[in-house]
C-alpha cells in the first residue's frame, strides 16, 4: 500500500513536470500584445500594431447599412490597422488624456489565448495564438458601447 502511494506520487510529478502549461510570462506576453494593439492607435505607432498582429489578423464587426437598415459583417485586415496606427491620431485628438485600455485574459490553453480589451467607446474581443515561440494577434471582434452607432 505504500509502495503504491510512492509510486502513485511519483508519477504524478513526473507528469507534471512533463505538461507544459501557462506561464507568467505568457500571461504578460498576451497582455501586451493587447495593449499593443490599443496603443499603436494612441501613440501613433504602426510598428507597435505590426509586433502584435499576425500578417493575416482579421478585425470584424457588425454594421449598419444607414439606408436600408439592415446589418452586415464588416472586415478589416492588418495591412489597414497598420495604416490606422499611422494616421488615426496624428493630431492627439481622437484619445482622452488618459484613455482606457483594461486588459481581461479569459482563457489560455497551451498555444492559443481568449482575451477582452475594454477602450474608451468599445471594446474588443480577441483571439491570440504562439507561433514560434511568439504570441501574436490573430482574430479581433468588437462594437462600440453603444450599439447604435454601428
Amino acid at each position: 500500500m505504500k509502495q503504491s502511494i510512492i509510486f502513485s506520487l511519483i508519477l504524478f510529478f513526473l507528469l507534471a513536470f512533463y505538461v507544459q502549461g501557462q506561464t507568467r510570462q505568457d500571461s504578460l506576453d498576451i497582455k501586451q500584445v493587447a495593449l499593443d494593439y490599443i496603443e499603436s492607435q494612441h501613440n501613433v505607432k504602426p510598428e507597435q500594431f505590426e509586433r502584435a498582429a499576425h500578417p493575416r489578423m482579421v478585425k470584424r464587426t457588425f454594421w449598419t447599412n444607414k439606408k436600408t437598415g439592415k446589418e452586415y459583417l464588416r472586415e478589416t485586415f492588418t495591412d489597414a490597422m497598420v495604416l490606422l496606427a499611422e494616421t488615426y491620431n496624428l493630431d492627439g485628438d481622437s484619445f482622452p488624456e488618459n484613455p482606457k485600455k483594461e486588459v481581461i485574459i479569459f482563457d489560455i490553453f497551451d498555444k492559443t489565448a481568449s482575451v477582452k480589451l475594454i477602450a474608451d467607446d468599445w471594446i474588443d474581443y480577441m483571439h491570440i495564438v504562439k507561433l514560434n515561440g511568439k504570441w501574436q494577434l490573430v482574430n479581433v471582434l468588437w462594437q462600440f458601447n453603444d450599439s447604435e452607432s454601428h
